[in-house]
């Protein structure tokens, strides 16, 4: 991964388990969420599923001591953890991802009293290279739910960004670039009450 470029992470639970059971499931994830990628990433959109995850990112610009790189690439080389044991040479950007998923999967693995990784060990992403597909990619993530069949209508599924875009309480989103990309929030709103394009193929699911 690359700084100051947009990305489509996304990833799925291993098998059939899902990634969060209750609420807090989707709340806690969210605070860990908070707690690693805002030093490294803006965030512009996200949804969380039962199984699986969706999140509009761009990296920041992060400026590192030679010494610290390579201390925290011996540490990565040898790490054992759960979800990074297969991941080699992460940077700093896919380092705050593997601390999300090893965090959010200690709490779970002791709350429900189960052992073993919980997230597929190769997340996805994927650059975002024009302000089209940025447009896009924020529907087809807020749409996510309703693809799915778990609900009608974008704004009945409750963990995603959708409805902080349309809330006026503070946010670490960046909401005023994403109204930008569709001329106001007027046109985001009536963009989000289109169907998803079916011609458009992104193999995220």
């Amino acid at each position: 991964m690359q700084a100051e470029t947009f990305y489509h992470i996304y990833n799925h639970a291993n098998g059939n388990e899902n990634l969060f059971r209750t609420e807090d499931n989707y709340f806690y994830f969210l605070k860990r969420y908070a707690f690693f990628l805002e030093p490294v990433a803006d965030t512009y959109a996200y949804c969380l599923m039962p199984n699986h995850f969706h999140f509009l990112i761009r990296t920041k610009e992060l400026v590192f001591k030679t010494s610290e790189v390579s201390k925290t690439s011996d540490v990565l080389e040898t790490s054992n953890d759960l979800e990074t044991s297969n991941v080699l040479k992460l940077n700093p950007y896919s380092k705050a991802l593997a601390d999300l998923f090893n965090s959010y999967t200690k709490s779970y693995n002791k709350k429900f009293e189960r052992r073993g990784s919980l997230f597929n060990h190769k997340f996805k992403r994927k650059p975002v290279e024009n302000d089209t597909y940025l447009i896009t990619l924020v529907h087809y993530i807020h749409s996510n739910p309703v693809h799915h069949g778990f609900v009608k209508n974008i704004a009945d599924w409750p963990y995603s960004s959708y409805h902080s875009f349309i809330s006026k309480k503070d946010s670490l989103l960046k909401r005023d670039e994403v109204f930008e990309w569709f001329n106001g929030k007027d046109d985001f709103l009536a963009y989000h009450n289109q169907p998803i394009d079916p011609k458009i193929d992104f193999e995220f699911d």
